[in-house]
């Protein structure tokens, strides 16, 4: 065998050796490109701009091409030109919807970069809004499990709607309220059984579980309601409104939802006055005996079209994650930041199939906090008060988040499964270790040192209300808490004082902290009608009242500053600046917990009005002379007493409705004249 034949079949076993290695791993890269959903763009669509055409027709030659573009929609930004910023951004995810940092980076850039070059409240909403779209509607559908876009996606629901730190807030915040009761309507209204948690989770459950079961297409929805059809048809004839897309549909929505609030407004002589004549359809398609019966079941089948076609999100899972954490109510940016951010750690909990060595490739770390961070906000802000008709007339300002003490319990049931999936690799032979092992050798842990600060709020929290069993009961957690941190001797020492010694030591230089002085202030006036009024001790009532007043004030002269964007609403001004506001709203709000509501009132409502003071009662008695006259007064003919008796009417109930009507006047629109389409 002479020395070339030798070499050629040396270089025949090398490329023999070769292929068979390139066919090993290009099956390993398909199908983990095929488990990821990963795929390069190769094709035009019709609306496709000419970028997305030319960079696919460049071929090889694309990569340089999507760098010009990222230059060019860069200084585009800078010059101002938004618009045309944002279409080439969008021709860049086009040509690389499978690299997740693109559609970050652009997310991230709508919400937080050019936001903040715009002047107005509603231009710094839109481009936040458009920055949480592009995630959730277009980037996550192409990566749907991609842990990255999922946590950032929450982050922005998290840090820039929930947090403080943008002076437009307290806007996202309304006009996420907005929508979002527009999409789903007004969530359970509050009784007394929900004091219960289990029930609280059960009936919001149910609540959703009337859009999973929905009819899903327009055919199955005539089948199980003909009447719809009919209805389908009006919609589209007199108000030029389809099925087709998420335009119409959140305007059909919308439609209905206003004039369910107008309803029993005071103002509704002056909606009636400004309705145009697609307003006037509306209402007398919905007081329409025919459809009586099909519009609960259209509607059904409307929002769950939207959640699932247009928002991208599942009714189940979000029934899944109620029963898990708590009876949320999707008006809060919080509830958003739960979902994508749990729902981005499940989808990659797929991806490792119970390999541990891949568990180091996916941030669950980060993305578990902010799934914590999330309860967290939804015990200190997850019931919302909020005036859905004085939104979309233009007033922004009625809109009160209170504590929901049923997200305590959660935070804590989910650590456990938190610390199974901490994983990193440390050090330079990239040994892989589980983050908690780690922290309990060094004595400090991030997730225990979280925990450990809310079940102190918790502990303030019941404190305030008057709740001393809860309050002891969180405390003791505290104090048993078998991962706390061990690096900080003389604060676990201090835990073991008695509860008004810590409560005392733990106030300390925290009251002009927007998270306590919402906790302090909310938990003081329920405590004050729940176990001052309810409880008929008026000495509790007076200090717990006080108490509130003197910590709201000293607040709100601390940290309440105007802003450049919006000179009505400070950043800081996480309830409601004017204090009768705040205590009258929220006395309202306990008034429909004990037994106010249109089903009849029962006798610890009577109890509660009786022993309230006149300027408490001014805020409830329109309302029940609407609710219960007509009943109280047919009662009394047959022995029963009258209803000025029951409910008599409160000292400067002319003067409060006076000073009402200006304030509503003062936060109402400027252009309330114009007439409504």
């Amino acid at each position: 065998m002479t020395r070339d034949t030798r070499i050629q079949l040396g270089a025949a076993g090398v490329l023999v050796l070769c292929l068979a290695a390139s066919a090993l791993l290009a099956t390993q890269m398909t199908v983990t490109a095929g488990r990821a959903r990963m795929m390069y763009t190769d094709r035009v669509e019709e609306s496709d701009s000419w970028e997305v055409s030319l960079g696919i027709a460049l071929g090889a030659f694309r990569g340089i091409f999507v760098n010009t573009l990222w230059m060019r929609a860069n200084d585009l930004k800078q010059d101002g030109k938004f618009y045309e910023s944002v279409e080439l951004a969008r021709a860049i995810t086009r040509l690389q919807p499978r690299f997740p940092q693109v559609w970050v980076f652009h997310a991230w850039n709508l919400a937080y970069n050019i936001s903040v070059m715009t002047q107005t409240p509603v231009e710094r909403w839109n481009w936040v809004n458009q920055g949480i779209r592009i995630l959730r509607e277009e980037g996550i559908p192409a990566n749907p499990n991609n842990m990255l876009m999922h946590k950032e996606l929450g982050w922005i629901f998290l840090h820039k709607i929930q947090g403080v730190t943008d002076d437009a807030n307290p806007v996202y915040k309304r006009e996420l309220a907005k929508e979002w009761q527009t999409v789903l309507g007004a969530p359970p209204l509050r009784t007394r059984e929900d004091n219960d948690r289990e029930k609280a989770i059960a009936k919001f459950a149910d609540w959703l579980r009337s859009y999973a079961n929905a009819p899903i297409t327009l055919d199955e929805l005539y089948q199980k309601q003909p009447a719809a059809q009919a209805l389908v048809e009006r919609i589209r004839s007199e108000l030029g409104l389809g099925l087709d897309t998420r335009v119409d549909r959140l305007q059909i929505l919308e439609r209905v939802e206003l004039n369910k609030a107008l309803r029993t407004s005071q103002r509704k002589f002056l909606f009636d006055k400004i309705a145009g004549p697609k307003t006037k359809a509306m209402t007398a398609m919905l007081d329409d005996p025919q459809f009586e019966d099909a519009w609960p079941v259209f509607l059904q089948h409307l929002r769950r079209r939207v959640l699932v076609e247009d928002y991208r999100m599942e009714p189940d899972r979000m029934i899944r994650f109620t029963l898990k954490y708590g009876p949320i109510d999707w008006r809060h940016p919080s509830a958003h930041a739960l979902y994508w951010s749990a729902a981005g750690v499940e989808e990659s909990l797929e991806l490792v199939d119970g390999l541990n060595d891949r568990r180091s490739d996916f941030d669950f770390v980060n993305t578990d906090r902010i799934v914590v961070q999330s309860i967290q906000e939804l015990f200190r802000s997850g019931e919302i008060y909020f005036d859905f008709r004085a939104a979309i007339m233009g007033d922004y300002t009625i809109y009160q988040a209170i504590p929901n003490p049923h997200f305590a319990d959660a935070y804590g049931a989910v650590l456990d499964e938190m610390r199974m999936r901490s994983y990193a690799r440390e050090g330079a032979t990239g040994r892989l270790v589980n983050i908690n092992q780690l922290s309990r050798e060094r004595g400090f842990s991030q997730l225990s040192a979280g925990y450990e600060n809310f079940m102190i709020d918790v502990t303030l929290f019941h404190y305030r209300r008057g709740e001393r069993r809860l309050a002891e009961k969180w405390l003791k957690e505290l104090r048993t808490f078998a991962d706390q941190n061990l690096q900080d001797m003389e604060r676990r020492i201090e835990r073991f004082a008695d509860l008004d010694r810590f409560a005392e030591d733990e106030l300390k230089d925290s009251a002009t902290r927007p998270t306590i002085m919402v906790q302090q202030v909310t938990g003081a006036l329920m405590g004050a009608y729940a176990s001052g009024l309810l409880g008929r001790d008026q000495d509790l009532f007076i200090k717990q009242y006080e108490f509130a007043k003197r910590w709201h004030f000293y607040f709100m002269q601390q940290q309440l500053r105007r802003t450049a964007v919006s000179r009505d609403i400070g950043r800081m001004e996480q309830l409601d600046e004017n204090w009768n506001f705040l205590a009258g709203t929220m006395f309202f709000q306990f008034m429909q917990t004990v037994g106010m509501s249109e089903g009849g009132y029962n006798e610890d409502a009577q109890s509660v009005y009786f022993a309230a003071p006149d300027e408490l009662r001014v805020w409830v008695y329109d309302a029940l002379v609407e609710m219960y006259k007509p009943m109280v007064d047919e009662e009394a003919k047959v022995g029963g007493k009258p209803f000025d008796v029951l409910f008599p009417m409160p000292n400067g109930i002319e003067q409060h409705r006076r000073w009402l009507a200006a304030e509503l006047e003062r936060r109402a629109p400027k252009d309330l004249n114009t007439e409504q389409q």
